[in-house]
């Protein structure tokens, strides 16, 4: 018993020590509104609601990204969800850009690896029904320009 509340206090202990450790989402690229990218109302409304928080300059910090070591993840992933893809800048993407983000939608769809599962644990709205992952996969598609 004595060893247990011993791994107990410790693991306190080091949570809340990480909790003065705080890691900054990057300032987002400077955007204005004609950077933002276009599509029918329909396939922006999925984006804001499934995939703004991580690849848009509009994230909605959740209550829980603010407390280490939850924190350290939603950090990575608006940070890499930014540099792969930001809805807030896509219009400054060259064309080369913009047809492997198009692709890459279409693909991640396909393989349901957008958004993360562990996205969708706390932001049940953001779960594409099949109907918008058909709307998402068909714009995706009607975008690609083949070679």
């Amino acid at each position: 018993m004595k060893v247990l509340l011993n791994i107990i206090g410790w693991t306190l202990g080091v949570v809340l020590l990480l909790q003065f450790i705080r890691i900054d989402i990057p300032t987002p690229p400077k955007a204005t509104p004609a950077d933002e990218i276009k599509a029918p109302k329909e396939v922006m409304n999925i984006l804001k609601t499934s995939c703004y928080d991580c690849h848009s300059n509009e994230t909605k910090m959740p209550w829980y990204g603010n407390i280490s070591p939850i924190s350290i993840g939603v950090h990575a992933h608006i940070k890499n969800g930014r540099a792969w893809l930001n809805f807030s800048i896509f219009n400054k993407y060259d064309e080369k850009k913009k047809q492997k983000i198009y692709k890459g939608i279409v693909d991640s769809l396909k393989v349901e690896t957008m958004p993360p599962a562990d996205y969708l644990l706390f932001h049940k709205d953001a779960r594409l029904t099949p109907k918008q992952v058909k709307v998402l996969r068909d714009w995706a598609k009607s975008k690609i320009k083949e070679n």
